[in-house]
């Protein structure tokens, strides 16, 4: 008989994280997302809470529709691009644009940041790197950049509530992401060496 296989370790972990949190926050303590989940725009840098929530805010979601629109992104591109970088180096990237973002809007923006936006558009533009051969730009990252990035960039002067800066940050780190880890991977080398010294 099959079984279901935990594929993709840290794609599913932090979906169900997600999904828990939400479900938290909307049935047992509401504000549970906006107390802990929240990235405030008047961050303490005496509160280690304020610290913890540069990260956290990847977690929190506004609504059922906010947590499935993104979730529906990193289950489809997560576990694709879990495999072929490893588990380490995709919770490295995912960690690293949760905090990345959160600090650009602590220190440029009026207003708070939750949600995993940033890490969608991050797997966007990683995963529009993958073939990456030495000496060429893949034209499926030209066009993908163009049309996300470009959208947002337009969108950025409207007034949505949507943060459109996280959108750009995480795409730009997903594509900074793709070529260094890419070329580890053509290398023959581990992924994650590129932080050894």
């Amino acid at each position: 008989m099959n079984r279901i296989q935990y594929n993709s370790p840290v794609i599913l972990t932090f979906s169900i994280i997600a999904v828990v949190i939400h479900l938290v926050n909307t049935v047992v303590i509401p504000g549970f997302t906006i107390s802990y989940f929240l990235v405030r725009p008047d961050m303490s840098l005496l509160n280690p809470l304020d610290y913890f929530r540069l990260v956290s805010h990847a977690f929190g979601h506004v609504s059922w529709r906010h947590l499935f629109g993104n979730l529906a992104y990193i289950l489809l591109l997560g576990p694709i691009l879990e495999e072929k970088y490893g588990s380490s180096a995709i919770l490295l990237m995912m960690l690293f644009t949760a905090f990345f973002t959160g600090v650009i809007n602590v220190l440029i923006f009026p207003t708070g940041l939750l949600g995993a936006s940033g890490i969608v558009f991050m797997l966007i533009i990683l995963a529009s790197i993958v073939d990456i051969r030495r000496g060429s730009i893949p034209l499926t990252f030209v066009l993908v950049a163009g049309i996300f990035i470009g959208t947002e960039v337009l969108n950025a002067f409207r007034n949505d509530n949507i943060s459109q800066t996280a959108h750009i940050v995480g795409g730009s780190l997903g594509a900074v992401f793709g070529f260094i880890f890419t070329t580890r991977l053509k290398q023959n080398r581990n992924p994650m060496d590129v932080f050894a010294k």
